[in-house]
């Protein structure tokens, strides 16, 4: 069976080319704030703009991947993700789809996405009724990921949905480098489909980027603001062992009691693996999904327990400003 869950999220930049200057200023408009939204009007600039993407992907995975080999030789996932945030701010610069027109002057919006030889993001084609067919004939062929007639009704609110789910699918490069370092369990339990709508639910209300880890078990989550967040998650069938750690690590008969019985978790890999000076935190607990299997506490992480301060998102689109159509 494929494994689906997303193990690694990050909102990206969304690229759009048409000549039509109008319906360029209708996208950036319609577009919500809170996505960042490159706008052409000329192919050359569009594939100008898009050269050297390839090759930046690959410099990211190139990280990923360091992370997933030092780890194999015993160095902790969780502080190396957030040094990984902290010290590659352009991340999120990186291109994660395009919508091109098909009908241009010159050169058509197919022949534009050809040329984004080896670049992973997802690639969306705008149609008039006359090109639908060879629309249809290009995804068939996996040239493209969707076509969208523009004389479809509501455009602009059929063009989100499709641009929504296509960030929200799990990439395959990213997901079968972290799907390595996942146990087998962990990744049945994130399957469950009342366990996997309750994780996705709440990392894509409060996140612009995560990653789920094995040791700890949990979900390492950015907010817009820069804000780090640890979801730690629990089978509840090893309650026992966790109070049983909680107890080696010092804590209190009260706690480790309300540990026991699936009321407090405490963040001691936490501690252990960021280095965490003072007590050992716990939070509450709550059910993830309806199927009693799992349950999470949510740590939230100050700025002072993280290796390197990490740029926020929501700095990214402010630089943006107001949307402008680049046409050189």
């Amino acid at each position: 069976m494929a494994f689906n869950f997303p193990l690694y999220h990050r909102s990206g930049s969304l690229i759009f080319l048409d000549d039509d200057i109008d319906y360029l200023e209708m996208l950036g408009m319609v577009v919500p704030s809170f996505l960042q939204v490159e706008l052409f009007s000329r192919p050359a600039a569009f594939i100008a703009r898009m050269n050297d993407e390839p090759a930046r992907w690959e410099a990211d995975a190139g990280h990923h991947l360091q992370m997933i080999d030092r780890w194999r030789h015993g160095h902790h996932l969780l502080p190396q993700v957030l040094r990984y945030w902290g010290s590659n701010p352009a991340r999120y610069q990186l291109a994660q789809t395009c919508v091109v027109d098909f009908a241009m002057p010159g050169i058509d919006g197919l022949k534009v996405l050809e040329t984004l030889v080896d670049w992973p993001g997802s690639r969306i084609l705008l149609t008039g009724q006359a090109d639908e067919q060879i629309a249809i004939k290009a995804f068939n062929n996996g040239l493209i990921d969707q076509f969208i007639p523009k004389q479809t009704a509501d455009i602009a609110g059929r063009l989100m949905t499709t641009l929504i789910k296509l960030a929200r699918r799990a990439h395959p490069r990213l997901n079968t480098v972290w799907r390595t370092a996942m146990q087998s369990h962990h990744q049945a339990l994130l399957e469950v489909p009342s366990i996997m709508e309750a994780l996705l639910t709440r990392a894509r209300s409060n996140w612009v980027e995560y990653v789920v880890l094995d040791e700890p078990f949990g979900m390492l989550g950015l907010t817009p603001d820069g804000l780090c967040e640890w979801l730690q998650l629990e089978p509840a069938a090893g309650l026992k062992d966790v109070a049983d750690l909680a107890r080696s690590a010092g804590l209190g008969f009260d706690v480790v009691q309300a540990i026991q019985k699936g009321l407090l978790l405490p963040a001691v890999e936490l501690h252990q693996q960021l280095g965490l000076r003072g007590p050992i935190r716990t939070e509450k607990a709550f059910a993830v999904g309806d199927d009693d299997q799992l349950i999470g506490a949510l740590f939230p992480l100050a700025e002072t327990d993280l290796p390197l301060p990490i740029y926020p998102y929501r700095n990214f689109l402010d630089m943006q400003g107001v949307r402008t159509i680049q046409d050189s």
